[in-house]
């Protein structure tokens, strides 16, 4: 609504200035129709003019054809006495004479009015009208007390120890007597660091909820203008601002875009983004300092601040807000759930165990999903079904059902997902097979979809092996059942090459022994290298291809013969997929077992025709394999 209001209000002054133009124009264009003082007297003689209005010595005549013709007088006193010998009706109008201001204000309105069309625009364009055309140098820092933020540590969930962390600033800023009779001091500034989604901004808010003290919002983008010491003065503003409401806190949310390394990538540093962070840097630990205001900042790529920013005194201590595990996803759904209508069989901690590496923001997601799923099947409650639709819309991509294809691909995408389940279930330390379908999703064709049974920190040598040999099971499939070879296993290759080749270059997991024989990968921009180094020679290059080729054949073969020993169920599989579409691990684990498989659940997968006419190997996630 506002912004209908400013439009309309900018419409309404180009409007005034257009209808001041043309005004001026009409003023000018009836001074063109004035004549000579001669030729109005002629005019009059030839018995032309019909009436005369006298305004002072300025003539305004009407002739006898109805047309209007204005003229300026000189001193005359026979004027009268010959427009009445020649029957010219007068009329006589005392002269208004303008005042000088009205003048003034008159002949200069066009011009004020521009100027104030051109400083509206400089206001859009200087941060949508934020602190003015003339005010570039103010802060832009949002300031929330306790009624606007209502967040707590109640609502943040799943980072126990980052919470403890934090829990050190609120208790300074209720009581600082606690910390400072021991001649303690809190940290200047803290560095909340995770991955995207993890809820640094969320646990931000809640320290400012628990504090009860004024808190201060900016982006590390607000900061930085195309005008060179723009930044830096709205630095200097926003701490002189901060310490007139002091103790606070100043929250900076993606630091990195002002606090990135200084001197880094070709051809020199942005000078206002450096210029910028100087100033911050001195700010937060320079000759004068500032006492009682708590900086805090969030970013998911430390790697690239620069070290100055990070050393003690500034930012004094890093947070880490990882990825939640499985009791803190628990927490998490929890928080989220709270605010849907639950049917009795949702239980989070099967959700949890079955959303290994999910952030805050993806369950977030997820239980959003699962309410609109449930919304459009029209019913009251969120149900476990809807749960189980939103987990793989998201980790397998949604459905595509209408896609059409031919039999054989369809035959070929069961072949090649039945391989992939197979070698899982046989080979050791695989992830247990969550689900297997030939139903579109995404930009695959079909999907073979592993779970881990627990949350995983490291990966050994014998599970990295496995895996590989999992994603050749689709190829070898396709060969031995449809004695041909498709595209879809492209990316299947692509993954396992990758981890073989990780595994000799940089985990030191083969005969080449524990040397790192990766090449310097640091990116230009970053600041970390221009060019790149080999630090090792051709020969030991080729003993690493070499090193990786054997890994590679010799999973492939182990992957065969495993396919090639239980061909049966291969083909048990293959029938369920082209059945059922979707088939869960209990039909898995019947299949393995030579037992017929058991139906499908409700909604689990539907007999009708579907098809794709995609690559089948473009898994979302490395569980997934298609």
């Amino acid at each position: 609504m506002n912004n209908m209001f400013k439009n309309l209000a900018v419409w309404l002054v180009i409007g005034l200035v257009l209808m001041t133009v043309f005004n001026q124009f009409n003023t000018r264009q009836a001074a063109t129709n004035a004549i000579d003082y001669s030729e109005f007297i002629q005019e009059v003689r030839d018995g032309r003019i019909s009436k005369v209005v006298m305004e002072g010595r300025t003539l305004k005549a009407t002739t006898t054809d109805g047309k209007r013709i204005n003229s300026f007088a000189p001193p005359d006193l026979w004027l009268v006495s010959d427009l009445l010998k020649y029957g010219v009706k007068i009329e006589a109008k005392a002269e208004e004479e303008p005042s000088m201001l009205m003048s003034i204000f008159v002949s200069w309105f066009p011009m004020l009015l521009l100027i104030g069309v051109w400083v509206f625009f400089m206001r859009q364009m200087q941060g949508g009208g934020r602190g003015g055309a003339f005010s570039f140098g103010k802060s832009r820092a949002k300031m929330m007390d306790e009624n606007q933020n209502t967040v707590t540590f109640a609502d943040v969930a799943g980072c126990d120890e980052a919470k403890e962390e934090v829990q050190e600033l609120v208790d300074f800023l209720k009581d600082p007597t606690k910390f400072q009779k021991l001649g303690g001091r809190i940290p200047k500034g803290v560095l909340m660091v995770g991955n995207p989604g993890t809820g640094k901004t969320l646990l931000a808010k809640a320290i400012a909820g628990e504090a009860r003290v004024p808190f201060f919002s900016i982006s590390g983008s607000d900061f930085v203008e195309m005008f060179v010491g723009v930044g830096a003065a709205r630095v200097r503003d926003m701490f002189e601002t901060a310490k007139k409401q002091a103790p606070c806190i100043i929250f900076i949310d993606e630091i990195d875009a002002v606090g990135r390394h200084r001197g880094a990538g070709l051809g020199g540093g942005n000078d206002e983004r450096e210029q910028t962070l100087n100033q911050l840097l001195v700010e937060m630990d320079g000759f004068e300092g500032h006492t009682g205001i708590i900086v805090i900042a969030a970013t998911n790529r430390p790697d690239i601040l620069d070290p100055a920013l990070l050393r003690p005194g500034r930012f004094d201590r890093q947070v880490v807000v990882s990825l939640p595990d499985i009791r803190g996803r628990e927490q998490i759904l929890l928080v989220h759930m709270r605010k849907i209508p639950m049917a009795g069989d949702v239980k989070a901690d099967i959700i949890a165990r079955g959303t290994p590496g999910f952030s805050g923001a993806d369950l977030a997601n997820l239980v959003n999903e699962a309410a609109l799923f449930a919304a459009r099947g029209n019913k009251r409650l969120v149900d476990m079904e809807d749960f189980e639709k939103a987990k793989d819309k998201i980790m397998m991509g949604a459905e595509r059902r209408s896609m059409v294809m031919t039999e054989e691909e369809k035959l070929n995408t069961a072949y090649h997902e039945s391989g992939h389940a197979v070698v899982a279930k046989l080979v050791p330390k695989s992830d247990p097979v969550h689900k297997v379908t030939i139903i579109p999703r995404g930009r695959a064709l079909g999907l073979t979809m592993q779970l881990p049974e627990q949350d995983r920190y490291a990966y050994d040598r014998q599970y990295l092996m496995s895996r590989i040999a999992v994603l050749f099971g689709g190829r070898i499939a396709e060969e031995l059942f449809m004695d041909q070879m498709t595209t879809g296993a492209s990316n299947d290759f692509e993954r396992a090459t990758s981890m073989a080749r990780d595994m000799v270059t940089r985990y030191g997991m083969s005969d080449l022994g524990v040397m790192v024989y990766g090449e310097n990968d640091g990116e230009v921009f970053l600041g970390r290298s221009v060019t790149q180094h080999k630090n090792v020679s051709e020969a030991t290059m080729q003993k690493v291809d070499a090193e990786i080729g054997r890994i590679l054949d010799q999973q492939y073969a182990l992957a065969r013969q495993l396919l090639e020993d239980n061909r049966d169920k291969v083909e048990a599989m293959t029938k369920a997929l082209l059945e059922w579409e979707t088939i869960d691990a209990d039909q898995i684990d019947d299949i393995m077992e030579g037992k017929p498989p058991r139906s499908p659940k409700p909604n689990q997968g539907l007999s009708r025709p579907s098809g794709n006419n995609d690559t089948p190997d473009a898994a979302p996630s490395a569980p997934a394999t298609a």
